[in-house]
């Protein structure tokens, strides 16, 4: 149904992107330009999280003020959160300092920072890093603005693919960062995609919604939820079809799916750079009373830091998994629970328990696992990515400022 395509965020007609170092961080690339070279449908969904950078609050206005955007502008190494007025004032100085570099209205510019909370950001370095990131706006770089987003990743996400419509071949590209603090909750990390298909802005936003839903919504590393996470969507309609106003309008549900679809790769690639994870941990909760029964279910599992450690040494330690499913706040039967690792049975109906230590081990020792949890409740059911949690994550964190 999807055709994979290189190219990320610029996979799609009409856009460019630069990464470039602008002083920020010391060495590394830590400011991306993405641009449209004509006004995009815009959308987004925000952290929920209480505590809201000064980015996140811009665009939220920046969303009221246009349907239209021109262009995306982020800085690594600094969260600009937690930095009362003269954050606010900075973030709106990106936007000014953007739209007037690339000779844009003001309200067509959106922000976004990631790094340390509670510091200014330098905005001498970002000025003159915008200038340069304009000037290096190409087709070809995707690559240097997806790394120029990551803060503790140890590698770039991104990804596109192209799909037909009833009248268009459409692309949706994107990349994302995280590493750390990321806890399912929307937001969890930063995802930024561009799409040629011709979407209005609101149908846009509810195709957006229900793609995080099903797939940044359905991650965690640390159980942490950040102050400046954002899912940013630009869609510009170079690509020729007919307008999409409404749910039912023919080839919507395909453009939705493409997205979902480009979400829950770039999910998974947040997952698989969990800080200090040697474990990806695929959740299948089936047999609950529905759906929601089944997230939360899986949700607790995947935040539970015993089940993580408990991968991490490679540990059958079915019990922490039973016990984690107890504080998700569902009804369900204990002792018609079922637990499977990979291929192997671990925990049978009415408690009983009869497999292998050694078949354990073995699915447990791979890099990828699948555990599914059978509730015997319902139809409901549900998939949620993690990790496990190490030593080395401790390590990571407890040095993050310096």
């Amino acid at each position: 149904m999807f055709e994979e395509c290189e190219g990320g965020i610029t996979a799609a007609k009409g856009f460019t992107a630069a990464g470039v170092h602008c002083g920020v961080k010391k060495a590394k690339l830590d400011l991306a330009m993405v641009a449209s070279s004509t006004p995009a449908a815009g959308a987004a969904v925000f952290t929920t999280n209480l505590v809201q950078a000064a980015p996140v609050l811009v665009d939220k206005m920046q969303l009221q003020r246009s349907r239209a955007f021109r262009a995306i502008v982020v800085n690594s190494g600094n969260a600009n959160a937690c930095t009362g007025d003269r954050g606010m004032r900075d973030a709106w100085s990106m936007v000014r300092g953007c739209a007037g570099i690339l000779n844009v209205p003001e309200e067509q510019v959106l922000v976004s920072s990631t790094g340390v909370i509670g510091q200014f950001l330098p905005m001498e370095p970002v000025c003159s890093g915008m200038r340069a990131a304009a000037d290096a706006l190409a087709p070809g770089g995707h690559s240097d603005a997806a790394a120029a987003i990551m803060t503790t990743d140890t590698f770039v996400k991104e990804a596109a693919l192209r799909v037909s419509l009833p009248d268009a071949v459409v692309t949706v590209g994107g990349m994302a960062k995280g590493s750390g603090m990321i806890a399912p909750n929307m937001a969890t990390m930063l995802a930024f995609v561009t799409t040629d298909a011709s979407v209005a802005p609101d149908l846009l936003h509810e195709a957006v919604t229900s793609a995080a839903d099903r797939s940044f919504n359905r991650i965690s590393v640390d159980g942490d939820m950040s102050t400046n996470d954002m899912v940013l969507v630009l869609a510009n309609g170079q690509a020729g079809n007919a307008t999409l106003h409404s749910p039912s309008d023919p080839g919507y549900a395909t453009l939705a799916a493409a997205i979902e679809h480009l979400l829950v790769r770039l999910s998974k690639m947040i997952v698989m750079d969990g800080e200090g994870a040697t474990k990806f941990i695929e959740i299948r909760v089936k047999g609950a009373a529905g759906e929601e029964a089944a997230v939360c279910a899986a949700r607790a599992i995947a935040n539970s830091n015993l089940v993580k450690t408990a991968f991490h040494g490679e540990d059958a330690n079915w019990g922490r998994i039973l016990a984690a499913i107890g504080t998700s706040g569902i009804a369900f039967d204990p002792a018609s629970v079922e637990i499977t690792f990979g291929d192997v049975p671990i925990l049978r109906k009415n408690y009983a328990i009869d497999f292998s230590e050694d078949a354990a081990k073995t699915v447990l020792s791979r890099r990828e696992i699948e555990v599914i949890v059978d509730l015997h409740q319902g139809t409901g059911s549900a998939l949620f990515w993690t990790c496990d949690l190490s030593k080395e994550y401790v390590a990571i964190n407890a040095n993050y400022r310096t």
